[in-house]
């Protein structure tokens, strides 16, 4: 029960805000950020040059289709009003009026009004309107007219404050703001009579139409001028103008009228069908205030808004159904009903009845397709198959998801794709009846039928299947024919009917089935015409429609040639729902869906686009000709202008210097960066699908580099001569004095033989004394090296005695005589002075080391470290130090210590080192 009503609420909340939608023209938006000027658009007229011109405050925007220009009066004020005769574009501002002419890709500015004189000081006028009568231009502000014939100007003053002047008729109306309007002959105005009712209003505009004068008031809606004065324009429009502040009113070409207000957006009124459209802020302006109105050659709408400007297609034979309030959600079908349009969406089924749309009850989820048959309309649904008929709705059956339904081709059964196969519809007098092709448990997504008893099904993600079945429609084989083709890219297949045969898209290539090899082949016919085409859906036997590189092309088969009609990409991009377009057609239309809306395309379309088109090139912002020359390494920017703005618009590719590629022309302009020197051309090509055609070009030479021009070369040829001089005069210069080192080196080479000679001479001196020298030093260390020895001998004899002596006791007579021999035999002091005098002598350098290294050491101690440093024996020792053995030992161990030595190095060694 809660879930109902959940359901409930949810579709009336649906039903309220889907509402006042209907398909309007296309409309393409400008603002600020487009054109980079002010906000109000007070005029819009077309020139010669098929650009668009406005009179926006500040600025003169031009606008070709490819670049917006803007421009300033050299006084810096606002421009109310532009008029547009030959190639002069005239403006009107504050107390200045001129006119504008092109040259060299910009905009010029000449005033007329130059040091006239024709203000006053107190005058605070602004030229609000310009317009031509009988043969002179007329500069009208709210106080004054002034009437230029190309040379004088004459200044006429209204004894009132006017809004604006009409010409119809050759007759000149004057609408004052307080006391009516008034025809204006010359200098003299008068009442016409019965405009009475236009007293203390504001009239906005005038028109003729059809032999019926239109008047255009501010807040009192339209009058017609009728025999005896004017009456109300007698229609339901009428009321709603009356309300919503009329700006500007203009009739088209086409039979309609054209009224923008000033809170309503701009209303169209067919007159065939007595019918209107309004267009505003609800829908695709981008806000409601209509300032101005202007055709272009196409005759669709300019429209200056109160904050930019709006291009609205109503010459279009294309219609948008817009769902900004994004209720409805993604379109996926549609089809016309009696009374206006039935919509399947990924929120469900709405109805559109009497300009209002309204969700279908129990519908809410995704609903996939909407086919007719025999006046019921079958919707494919996410939770199973819906009938509709005479605006109620009921459920067919409860198989989820039916993708599409498709007609058999030799007879009358239909055939659904759906989530979990194929289901056969050959009742139709009772479509809840129905077959289920058994073995085929896949989501099937297209399938279709050309021969009895055989269809053909592909998947939703890869395989293409042929299903054999009986009579009964029981299953008999089912074959998966890309496998058994061996085509390994079988993703996405889709089918496609053309006169009774049926062709697979595969991975962008045409295939048909061989019934006789059991395999797909590829399609001769179609893979030559249609390369690169991702989507295809058929609309009848002879038309249908393809998606290439992302644009639509409406195809008309004619025996085994195809026309091509490019839908412009503008209408749909970024909007179409991948492998989901869906065509319904009806007597005058098709229907193609969006993401957000739909197409509405004239049954009878044919885009007749124009061959004839214009090259601006600018470089550095300055023009360049044909055959020009442009710097450098600078950007070529190429505008290919067609004057079209509508569905006429060409597709444009272009190639640089005839290479392979043809390049998109994105709006307009190619952008050509990085150029090498030489000559280019780059040509221009239409494409229509099918084949491309040259519908301009343009030739360029790149100068070189600035480091390759004439100059630089000669600069570099002087700089090279003067090289090559100063390198010769610094050879000169260099061998000159080479000579004259060469003679210097000479008699210094001689000068050095003879001091090398002396210097070898006292070498040899000093070498001889050195040996004498060395000599002298051998002699005396073998002198100290004998006396030691003799002295160790001496010593080690008399220490022999004196124990021997200790030993025999009883000869103490023979004790005393050996004592003084011994004493006899000693070494006097001055030879022992001699000894150590020479030795330290030969080893005075390793004393003088020793000493800075160890100042704590003591003479006893340095001379034992020069005993070791002879490798002396601690024996050999004791008695040139005149102690025991264990004496030098002892005196050793202390010695360690004061080295600082561990047990493991050796002294000897160490001492060796110093």
């Amino acid at each position: 029960m809660k879930s109902l009503l959940l359901k409930i609420l949810f579709f009336f909340f649906i039903a309220s805000q889907v509402q006042s939608q209907e398909l309007l023209p296309f409309v393409e938006n400008y603002n600020k950020s487009n054109y980079q000027g002010d906000n109000q658009i007070w005029n819009v007229v077309q020139g010669k040059d098929n650009a668009m011109y406005f009179a926006n405050n500040h600025y003169l925007l031009r606008y070709d289709g490819v670049k917006w220009e803007k421009y300033s009066l050299p006084n810096k004020t606002i421009i109310r009003s532009i008029f547009i005769e030959g190639d002069r574009i005239y403006s009107g501002s504050y107390k200045e009026f001129g006119y504008w002419y092109r040259k060299d890709g910009k905009m010029h500015y000449v005033s007329i009004t130059k040091n006239l004189r024709l203000f006053d000081e107190k005058d605070n006028e602004e030229i609000w309107k310009i317009f031509r009568f009988n043969g002179s231009l007329y500069f009208q502000s709210f106080n004054d007219v002034f009437i230029y014939n190309g040379k004088h100007i004459q200044k006429i003053r209204f004894p009132f404050l006017i809004s604006y002047c009409f010409v119809v008729d050759q007759n000149l109306y004057v609408a004052s703001v307080a006391k009516g309007t008034f025809k204006m002959n010359g200098s003299v105005i008068t009442n016409p009579k019965g405009w009475n009712v236009l007293k203390n209003n504001v009239v906005h505009a005038i028109e003729k139409y059809e032999n019926k004068t239109y008047v255009f008031t501010q807040k009192k809606g339209i009058f017609t001028v009728e025999k005896g004065g004017l009456k109300p324009w007698n229609t339901p429009l009428n009321e709603i103008l009356k309300n919503s502040t009329i700006n500007v009113g203009k009739f088209t070409k086409n039979k309609k009228l054209v009224v923008g207000t000033g809170n309503r957006g701009v209303f169209i009124y067919d007159f065939n069908s007595d019918t209107y459209k309004n267009i505003d802020r609800k829908n695709v302006l981008m806000n409601n205030s209509i300032l101005s109105i202007g055709f272009d050659k196409e005759n669709d709408l300019w429209l200056g808004l109160d904050n930019g400007i709006a291009h609205v297609e109503i010459n279009s034979p294309i219609s948008i159904f817009y769902d900004n309030s994004g209720v409805l959600g993604s379109v996926y079908s549609v089809a016309t009903t009696n009374n206006g349009y039935l919509i399947a969406t990924n929120h469900g089924i709405f109805e559109f009845d009497s300009g209002k749309f309204k969700m279908m009850p129990n519908t809410q989820g995704q609903a996939w397709n909407i086919t007719e048959i025999n006046n019921k309309y079958i919707i494919g649904h996410n939770d199973g198959t819906f009938s509709y008929e005479n605006g109620s709705l009921s459920k067919i059956n409860n198989i989820n998801g039916g993708w599409n339904l498709s007609k058999s081709s030799i007879n009358n059964t239909y055939f659904q794709s759906t989530y979990s196969g194929v289901i056969a519809y050959n009742d139709l007098s009772d479509l809840t009846k129905n077959k289920i092709i058994k073995d085929l448990s896949k989501p099937i997504k297209y399938v279709a039928q050309n021969k009895k008893n055989e269809i053909w099904a592909a998947d939703n993600y890869r395989g293409l299947y042929r299903v054999i079945y009986d009579d009964n429609f029981t299953t008999k084989k089912v074959e998966n024919i890309t496998q058994q083709s061996k085509i390994k890219n079988d993703f996405g297949v889709k089918i496609f009917e053309f006169r009774n045969e049926i062709l697979f898209l595969i991975n962008n290539s045409w295939y048909t089935y061989n019934s006789i090899i059991n395999k797909l082949e590829g399609n001769e016919l179609f893979n030559e015409n249609f390369k690169n085409v991702s989507d295809i859906i058929s609309i009848d036997e002879d038309h249908f429609m393809v998606l290439q590189d992302g644009i639509l092309y409406h195809i008309e088969a004619i025996g085994n040639k195809f026309t091509w009609n490019i839908i412009q990409a503008k209408y749909y991009k970024g909007k179409l729902i991948n492998d989901n377009l869906r065509i319904f057609k009806d007597a005058n239309h098709y229907l193609l869906n969006l993401d957000d809306g739909f197409i509405s395309l004239e049954l009878k379309y044919e885009n007749k686009q124009n061959s004839t088109v214009k090259i601006e090139s600018f470089n550095e912002e300055n023009l360049i000709l044909n055959d020009s020359k442009i710097k450098y390494n600078t950007e070529l920017q190429i505008n290919v202008i067609s004057g079209i703005y509508g569905a006429g618009k060409l597709n444009l590719f272009y190639k640089l210097d005839n290479g392979e590629v043809f390049i998109p022309v994105s709006n307009g302009l190619i952008i050509l960066n990085n150029l090498s020197s030489g000559n280019h051309h780059v040509n221009v090509y239409k494409h229509d699908g099918a084949n491309y055609y040259t519908v301009a070009g343009f030739d360029f030479n790149v100068a070189k580099p600035w480091y390759f021009s004439f100059w630089m070369i000669l600069l570099y040829l002087l700089i090279i001569a003067t090289v090559l001089f100063l390198y010769y005069k610094w050879n000169k210069i260099r061998y000159l004095q080479k000579l004259k080192l060469q003679s210097e080196e000479l008699k210094h080479q001689r000068e050095i033989l003879e001091m090398e000679l002396k210097a070898e001479n006292e070498l040899n001196i000093q070498e001889y004394e050195k040996h004498i020298l060395e000599l002298e030093l051998q002699t005396k260390s073998s002198e100290v090296a004998g006396k030691s020895l003799s002295i160790a001998k001496q010593s080690e004899m008399i220490e022999n005695i004196q124990n021997i002596l200790n030993s025999e006791k009883d000869f103490n007579k023979l004790k005393s005589e050996i004592k003084k021999a011994i004493k006899i035999n000693e070494v006097n002091k001055h030879e022992w002075e001699i000894f150590e005098t020479n030795l330290n002598q030969i080893h005075n350098e390793f004393i003088i080391n020793l000493s800075k290294k160890y100042p704590n050491l003591t003479p006893k101690d340095i001379k034992l470290c020069v005993y070791l440093k002879m490798n002396l024996s601690s024996k050999e020792i004791a008695p040139m130090m005149n102690i025991s053995f264990r004496g030098v030992e002892l005196h050793r161990y202390r010695l360690r210590k004061k080295l600082n030595l561990s047990q493991e190095e050796n002294l000897s060694k160490f001492l060796l080192n110093v």
